[in-house]
């Protein structure tokens, strides 16, 4: 018997049980919260593995149809598509061309989908550019940001006529949002929606995803990528894209910044989305590999996480797999 007084305030209460556990949670994920980023490569005729993404492939106009399926079947939100085209050129020629990859893959996923996903695209020159950088340079080999603001109104039109509905605007240029606002309401395209990657930051675990775009990149993003050491700017960026139009902002990478996300919740009157990353995801892909964690355990952490600092939806590469869990628990 002790003789100091028992404690009356127990919160562990309300952990005694996963019934209980599951009834108080603060943080809950669905499958509609989800959007799988996807690649589609220009001439393949299977899905080709990406060495560094293990389980991430790109995909081949067939393969894509039947990943569609899969992913509508499995109830998330959306899908973000990238396209990996077999020629590129100093003003990233293909992302504008109507039979380019990015824009025949967007036609076929609205085929596919319906009303099941959001199909959404990246718009983005970095795919496209033989120099691999997210705009068109300048004589001094500097990216021309007002140049590269063209760039984008046209894309932004090329994917709104091929079907796209969420055009995401990855690039970091200046007055971005804006200008494809007012291409998209010139044209009639005034439904289609914009996500602002508002905050997205010079990292390093982006790695990965230049494989899976096989990127051209010279050089480094650092003159118009966030600075890492950078929390204020990240509110700043996110303010401006708001003021320009931005129907959704976004902040990227997401676990090494998840305190900008938390800001970014707190002022944004739009819904705020993250994206968990190619470096991300491999690092816990290769962590399991080695028996070092949990890997399902893991997976389902990171993105509650990402969620409980304030995103509203997540791109992962974990998108499907997740959503396949949840909802064999009974989460739709």
């Amino acid at each position: 018997m002790t003789d100091f007084p028992r404690p009356t305030v127990r919160p562990r209460r309300l952990r005694s049980t996963p019934a209980m556990r599951r009834l108080v949670a603060e943080t809950r994920v669905s499958p509609a919260d989800l959007v799988l980023p996807m690649f589609v490569r220009e001439g393949a005729s299977d899905p080709m593995p990406i060495g560094s993404m293990p389980g991430v492939v790109q995909h081949s106009l067939d393969s894509l149809r039947s990943a569609l399926v899969e992913a509508a079947e499995a109830g998330i939100g959306g899908v973000m598509l990238f396209g990996v085209p077999e020629h590129k050129d100093a003003v990233g020629s293909g992302a504008t061309d109507p039979d380019g990859i990015l824009n025949v893959a967007t036609r076929v996923a609205v085929e596919e989908a319906g009303d099941a996903l959001i199909v959404q695209t990246d718009l983005c020159l970095d795919e496209f550019t033989d120099h691999g950088h997210c705009g068109v340079l300048d004589a001094r080999g500097d990216v021309d940001n007002d140049a590269t603001l063209e760039r984008y109104r046209d894309m932004a039109l090329a994917q709104a006529d091929a079907g796209s509905a969420l055009l995401g605007l990855s690039g970091m240029m200046d007055g971005q949002t804006a200008a494809v606002r007012d291409a998209l309401d010139a044209s009639g395209h005034d439904g289609v929606a914009i996500l602002a990657y508002s905050a997205k930051y010079a990292s390093a675990f982006y790695g990965p995803f230049r494989e899976a775009v096989q990127s051209s990149l010279r050089g480094d993003r650092r003159s118009y990528q966030l600075d890492p050491a950078n929390r204020r700017e990240g509110t700043r960026e996110v303010e401006l894209d708001v003021a320009e139009g931005a129907d959704i902002v976004m902040v990227k990478p997401a676990m090494s910044y998840l305190d900008v996300l938390a800001d970014t919740a707190a002022v944004s009157p739009v819904p705020v989305w993250a994206y968990q990353v190619s470096g991300e995801y491999a690092m816990i892909e290769a962590a399991a590999a080695h028996g070092w964690i949990d890997r399902e355990r893991a997976v389902l952490e990171s993105i509650v996480g990402i969620r409980r600092a304030g995103a509203d939806a997540v791109l992962t590469y974990f998108a499907v797999e997740l959503a396949q869990r949840l909802r064999a628990e009974g989460i739709r």
